[in-house]
């Protein structure tokens, strides 16, 4: 599928202003494999759409933008209609979208299954087809037709005049390969932002191979595919998935694809058993169990061999956590607390190595305590898991960015009159308290890091009883830990550190910048989740500044000063409201209400211009608009400079209220963008049907006045 969209699409809009039920670029037909056939028999219907040229319908999988023919069949008594039998589609992508399509002529196979007491006599078969068409680089339109077929029932079976055409179309169907043998494993961890990448091992040589998925509940698999490796006549194939509810899939199913940049390639049907673990698994081909799932070799894979294995892998993957990037931030203040700690009594220094190691302890405790609540509540738990929660990433992210403006010494949180200081010593003095928040930070910033051995020992540790899991965690633990309490106990490594001095000072401000930059990498995770996302990034950026100038105000002119402390310290308060405020903003706010007449009334007798997207996910035009012209920062901006009310009309499944506003402006189909006026009176404006920025802007400045 390519898209020269000015040209085509300024064409394609020829065709717009006909009524849908003649506009249908696709012409079906009802065909059987036999005019006769015994009671108890099975027949053969093929639903045959033919497409006019530039046009296409969609496989069971329409990909990113389309969605599947449907058939809803009437038979007569003692007729039962199979499943559909879909041929191998092709797979065509453009601008970041994947599609899988039928071109030219596609025909549909569906067994039909005679009762043995069928009554004899001339029967109708009547199918109610529903599809989308769409034109390269133009229109998508939903489209309907119902078709016919007579069939005679009685003594003996006759075929019909296509019966020799069925043979011809089986051959497109999905082959069944005995000696296929295949696999597919996760790579890695789930991320934070419910992605994971697949791997798929198929022995083959083919030239061009693919994966297509039939699809599943509550998950996707990407369009991309990428050729991980390819040697020996062995092929190992990446795809991305990702998981919008409920648990990553057990299973998938779809077809394993030669040639795959071919019109018609050649797929295998295949059901791929999907595990956590390292490939133990086994692949059927056409629904039936296969060989079993080929292992790779230890060194690639850290084959976990038994609990002391895995304890061991544990152990020295938490320490090699130490030097991943995550937990860089958490060295910094190490390193500064080991130059201030050179002045210290060896006791001190033991007892300072203890309790760090302590808090790194206790919080891979809890950690597993909290993997093991979430198996028992029969939900899957991953490492790094509670970073998908937004309240801990903002908590992390508050905290953390604290932390580095407390090292550069804008302000100190102190204990009352305590000697014993909080944000202070945490990042300075190394007190007890510090020693011990280091080590539980330390281990909040480490378990978005998976360091080489530590994925199969969690792999191990995941499908472990609760003891086990405890175990497995507290070593990851202290793997973490070690290097740091071997330097308490070796008082005489500290020499070789420089001696306390004014030097100091810059030092301290020097680590405050990894600590900011593991805010601004905390933030970015933010902006993933889904009650923040990026259009809320700005009021989460917003919150975090507003939280920066109170604490600095409180430092400066509350714990420095001396007078006028109680309106410097009413003004910080007023400010970390107003930061309350803004992260509320960021949940609260939605760009994109539902359409409706109701909607648009109620938005212009306020005075707001309104914009109004027709749209549906298998709509192509929809999604390239949106990403051109749409969802893009400059008509994000002026659409809340003249606060301007979005709604969005989605009729990706049909909604007759949208398929009347559509005829009302003599549209056959999505998209349809249209701009109100803020003067109620005014008539809409019906933009373009391919869009781009200085199109949506003119209308929306048009619009406000």
């Amino acid at each position: 599928m390519q898209y020269g969209f000015l040209a085509l699409t300024c064409l394609s809009l020829l065709g717009w202003f006909a009524p849908a039920a003649s506009a249908a670029a696709t012409q079906v037909d009802l065909l059987l494999d036999k005019a006769a056939a015994k009671p108890g028999e099975t027949i053969l219907a093929g639903v045959r759409l033919t497409m006019a040229p530039r046009w296409h319908t969609y496989w069971r999988n329409g990909g990113d933008v389309g969605f599947p023919t449907k058939i809803v069949w009437e038979l007569p008594t003692g007729v039962t209609a199979g499943e559909i039998e879909w041929p191998v589609p092709g797979k065509y992508s453009a601008d970041n979208l994947t599609s899988y399509e039928y071109s030219k002529e596609v025909v549909l196979l569906v067994p039909l299954k005679l009762a043995s007491n069928m009554p004899v006599g001339m029967h109708e078969l009547i199918a109610k087809i529903s599809w989308l068409e769409c034109e390269t680089g133009g229109s998508c339109v939903p489209a309907k037709s119902t078709v016919k077929g007579v069939l005679s029932v009685g003594p003996e079976s006759r075929l019909s005049p296509n019966a020799a055409q069925f043979t011809e179309w089986q051959r497109l169907l999905p082959k069944q390969l005995p000696n296929l043998v295949a696999a597919a494993r996760w790579e890695g961890l789930a991320g934070t932002n419910g992605s994971r990448a697949l791997l798929i091992e198929w022995a083959t040589s083919t030239p061009k191979p693919d994966f297509f998925p039939y699809g599943g509940e509550g998950f996707e698999v990407a369009g991309p595919t990428e050729i991980v490796s390819n040697a020996s006549g062995k092929i190992v194939l990446r795809k991305p998935v990702k998981k919008f509810e409920g648990d990553w899939p057990k299973q998938l199913l779809g077809l394993l694809v030669e040639r795959a940049d071919e019109p018609n390639p050649t797929g295998y049907a295949v059901n791929l058993a999907l595990s956590d673990e390292a490939p133990t698994g086994t692949l059927g081909t056409g629904g039936q169990q296969k060989s079993p799932l080929s292992p790779a070799p230890l060194a690639t894979r850290g084959e976990v061999t038994s609990f002391g294995h895995a304890l061991v892998l544990a152990f020295l993957g938490g320490l090699i956590l130490n030097i991943m990037p995550c937990v860089l931030p958490v060295i910094a203040l190490k390193i500064f607390g080991f130059v201030n700690q050179a002045k210290e009594s060896p006791a001190r220094l033991r007892m300072l190595g203890m309790i760090y190691c302590l808090g790194v302890l206790v919080s891979f405790a809890v950690l597993a305590g909290a993997v093991i609540a979430v198996q028992q509540a029969g939900r899957s738990a991953s490492w790094g898991m509670q970073f998908q929660n937004p309240v801990f990433l903002v908590s992390m992210t508050t905290l953390v960015t604290l932390v580095a403006l407390n090292l550069f010494g804008l302000f100190e949180v102190s204990l009352g009159s305590s000697a014993m200081t909080s944000a202070s010593e945490l990042a300075g003095k190394e007190g007890l308290t510090g020693a011990f928040f280091n080590g539980v930070l330390a281990t909040a910033l480490a378990t978005p890091c998976t360091a080489p051995l530590l994925a199969p020992a969690l792999g191990f540790a995941f499908a472990q009883p609760p003891l086990r899991i405890t175990l497995l965690f507290l070593a990851i633990g202290a793997g973490l830990a070690l290097p740091y309490l071997l330097l308490s106990f070796q008082p005489a490594w500290l020499r070789f550190l420089p001696r306390p001095g004014n030097w100091l000072v810059h030092f301290k401000h020097a680590m405050g910048f990894p600590m900011l930059g593991a805010g601004i990498w905390l933030f970015s995770l933010t902006i993933a989740v889904p009650d923040f996302g990026r259009k809320a990034a700005w009021w989460v950026g917003l919150y975090l500044v507003l939280i920066a100038a109170a604490v600095w105000i409180w430092g400066e002119f509350v714990q420095r000063a001396t007078n006028r402390r109680a309106v410097a310290g009413f003004l910080s308060l007023l400010l970390l409201v107003a930061a309350v405020v803004s992260l509320a903003q960021a949940r609260v706010q939605k760009e994109w209400e539902p359409w409706s007449p109701e909607a648009i009334e109620k938005a212009r007798s306020a005075g707001h211009p309104v914009l109004v997207d027709f749209t549906a996910d298998w709509c192509v035009t929809c999604q390239v608009n949106k990403r051109t012209s749409i969802d893009i920062e400059s008509t994000k901006q002026r659409i809340a400079d003249l606060k301007v009310v979005t709604l969005k009309a989605d009729n990706t499944h049909e909604t007759p209220a949208i398929v009347a506003e559509l005829k009302k402006f003599e549209r056959a189909g999505v998209p349809m963008v249209l701009v109100y006026p803020r003067d109620p009176k005014a008539q809409p404006m019906l933009l373009p049907t391919l869009l781009t920025p200085g199109i949506v802007l003119e209308a929306l400045n048009a619009a406000a006045k």
